[in-house]
């Protein structure tokens, strides 16, 4: 599989990406990195629109709501802090105990829920606010917070229509809790290591997980029910689902402390493709100088994107013959 075009290389980053996101229409990029920056892009050509300036440590995580009126971030500077999308002005700042290391808007964008890292003697917790109601965000005192004192989470979506979210843990487990009541609806545990990330289909009905066991493993959002496994050699660290083919994109490559000093002229950490029902790989794109942490598909399913340990941040367009290709079973 060989893009069509050179990828458009975004450089705005001094550290290795932590996560890239679409906004739903696709339009723009964000993307965050082990630096205090945060940066979106004009996806069609690549073009800086701006940058939302206020972390002072790595930022783990990102999202923008429905109508990419308001982005979220989540920070290693200890607190989750939420933009204008169209001005970059702070508009809330939630100082935490720890880390951040995963936030979301829910479907409305009206509720965010992000995850606390479990360090310095602190547990980690999973808060929801609303932002309806601004005296949660002013007196820091969300209306839910959840604890998971045996594993820590190291991913989290919303599932479908806001009801619950789908947290995956350093353990390898998975679980759903209400964002009503805060109670635990249900817990698998699919995989043997950490889940490295979590991204829902576009119609929300299926969800697909990155894993440190060399897998990423396809499950429902309703009931969890393990549906497929795509194995690999190496740690999993990014994957999704492309929304209008049945493909899956997975990223990853060595731990950055296992990496060894080859030849580093040749990109050769490689984006992985497999066939959603099949399970077989058909196509792999080169071109990162470190392990990629995060993949995404644009939403019309015509690129996709990733972001590496290098600091580089590369959108690829398929080539025509990607639209005609026929998996031979």
């Amino acid at each position: 599989m060989k893009p069509w075009m050179c990828p458009i290389l975004l450089q705005g980053h001094e550290r290795s990406i932590t996560q890239i996101k679409y906004n739903r229409e696709g339009d723009l990029l964000f993307t965050v990195a082990k630096d205090p920056i945060v940066n979106v892009w004009y996806s069609v050509n690549g073009e800086r629109l701006g940058t939302y300036n206020g972390h002072t440590g790595a930022v783990w995580c990102v999202d923008a709501d429905w109508d990419t009126r308001h982005v979220l971030t989540g920070s290693a500077d200890n607190s989750c802090r939420l933009w204008d999308c169209e001005t970059g002005k702070q508009l809330a700042l939630v100082k935490t105990s720890s880390a951040v290391r995963t936030c979301g808007f829910d479907f409305g964008g009206n509720i965010i829920m992000f995850s606390t890292d479990k360090q310095m003697g602190y547990q980690c917790f999973v808060s929801f606010f609303d932002l309806r109601d601004p005296s949660q965000i002013e007196n820091n005192e969300p209306y839910m917070k959840i604890p998971c004192s045996d594993s820590k989470i190291t991913s989290a979506v919303w599932g479908p229509l806001g009801e619950f979210i789908i947290a995956g843990h350093e353990s390898g487990e998975l679980n759903q809790f209400s964002a009503k009541s805060g109670e635990q609806l249900s817990n698998i545990k699919e995989h043997t290591k950490q889940i490295n990330d979590i991204q829902t289909s576009r119609d929300m009905t299926m969800f697909i997980t990155a894993s440190k066991d060399n897998t990423a493993k396809l499950f429902d959002c309703t009931t969890l029910e393990h549906l497929k496994t795509f194995r690999t050699e190496r740690p999993v660290n990014s994957a999704a689902l492309s929304p209008i083919f049945d493909h899956v994109v997975l990223g990853g490559g060595q731990e950055a402390m296992d990496v060894t000093t080859t030849s580093t002229r040749i990109g050769k950490f490689e984006a992985r493709f497999f066939h959603l029902a099949f399970e077989e790989e058909f196509g792999r794109v080169k071109g990162h100088f470190g392990p990629i942490n995060s993949v995404a598909f644009h939403p019309d399913g015509k690129s996709y994107s990733s972001g590496g340990e290098d600091g580089y941040v590369r959108i690829h367009y398929f080539d025509p013959q990607y639209f005609e290709f026929e998996f031979e079973a």
